[in-house]
């Protein structure tokens, strides 16, 4: 048996210059040596996974042939989509919950385990499949739970520097008749870790897409997703190789 690792990949073998997809908060695995100091069911809401990703990645990668490389440990763990340096990279609270294990964790061994083969990985596969566009997807809550507005957007995309697939990306997601948030409901020029260290640093195309967690929380808006989503990135791709 392999030796577990904090990240797996699934799909088909990846083809160079196509469409793959990353998911850094697919999972609320804790292993079993690590004590968070929650209620178990807090593992199952939006502080410890982006709830309904990794359905729709693993519908993506059956079903449209993108390949993704997913998380398998808890952002409440070792958050992969932050800088190594960012405090919350191992969070003592999140929307209002004390996080209490964490506090005066071993924040070094955290990133040695999780963090460091986490994105030693991604590089790797990245380098070898040199992709055309890659998917950064996650889910965001309708409402936090320490804040009082609702959050209207059905899909948003973010981006930093990088702005053109984005753009093409809301275009479509609108024609579609969604609310599409442009850089909500988080900034990526403030919030994009995993994209500008392997897609931005790299020049490489990306489209980071948060759906809202109701909207893919089931099978069905699972599929309708990922068909939605597969769909929408291969004309972005298109588009962006036309340019």
């Amino acid at each position: 048996m392999s030796e577990w690792q904090p990240y797996r990949q699934i799909g088909p073998e990846p083809p160079r210059g196509g469409i793959v997809l990353v998911a850094d908060h697919a999972s609320n695995h804790v292993p079993d040596d690590i004590e968070l100091g929650i209620e178990p069911a807090l593992l199952n809401e939006h502080i410890a996974i982006d709830i309904g990703v990794e359905g729709v990645a693993e519908r993506m990668a059956r079903r449209h042939g993108v390949p993704a490389h997913l998380a398998t440990v808890s952002r409440l763990v070792c958050d992969l989509h932050r800088e190594e340096d960012n405090p919350a990279v191992v969070p003592t609270s999140s929307d209002g919950h004390l996080i209490a294990g964490n506090i005066g964790a071993d924040v070094e061994g955290r990133l040695d385990r999780f963090h460091r083969p986490y994105h030693a990985a991604l590089s790797e596969w990245l380098v070898a499949v040199d992709p055309a566009l890659i998917i950064s997807l996650h889910s965001f809550t309708p409402a936090l739970s320490s804040k009082v507005e609702e959050r209207p957007w059905e899909v948003a995309l973010l981006y930093n520097t990088d702005d053109a697939p984005a753009r093409h990306a809301i275009r479509l997601f609108g024609e579609q008749g969604l609310t599409v948030g442009d850089n909500e409901p988080y900034s990526g020029r403030e919030l994009n870790a995993t994209m500008n260290r392997h897609a931005e640093a790299h020049g490489r195309h990306y489209l980071a897409i948060e759906v809202r967690q109701d909207q893919i929380a089931t099978e069905a808006g699972q599929a309708r997703w990922a068909d939605m989503i597969a769909d929408i990135a291969g004309q972005v791709s298109l588009m962006l190789e036309s340019a």
